[in-house]
């Protein structure tokens, strides 16, 4: 049985409000913290080159860390996948075009081949 959690009217609008509130201050956080006039500091500038790269190979690794290249289907649809993205982001430069490609592929190639 579920047990369901009721509130009143007050209390939905200042658990909202609550939300509504932190996420706005997230959000501003940053331009608070790095005003527009003031340089913003190298290490910052430098975790944005790479923090994307960074994040896009933990994907990558994360995709593919149930790949068995032992057993059927040999991980064949993931490793044709992601060389259709690299494929793809050399030949457009376009990654939500490699990234949509890539998924569309990978899951013809799961449910229709193999």
């Amino acid at each position: 049985m579920i047990d369901r959690i009721t509130m009143s009217t007050a209390e939905s609008l200042i658990f909202f409000s609550l939300i509504a509130a932190v996420t706005m201050f997230v959000r501003f956080l940053p331009f608070l913290i790095f005003p527009e006039k003031k340089e913003t500091p190298k290490y910052v500038q430098y975790l944005g080159l790479v923090l994307p790269y960074a994040i896009i190979g933990m994907l990558v690794v994360y995709c593919l860390k149930n790949a068995s290249p032992l057993s059927y289907p040999f991980a064949l649809p993931e490793l044709i996948s992601v060389a259709s993205i690299a494929l793809l982001q050399k030949w457009r430069n376009n990654m939500l075009l490699s990234i949509g490609g890539g998924t569309l592929l990978y899951m013809f190639l799961v449910q229709v081949i193999f």
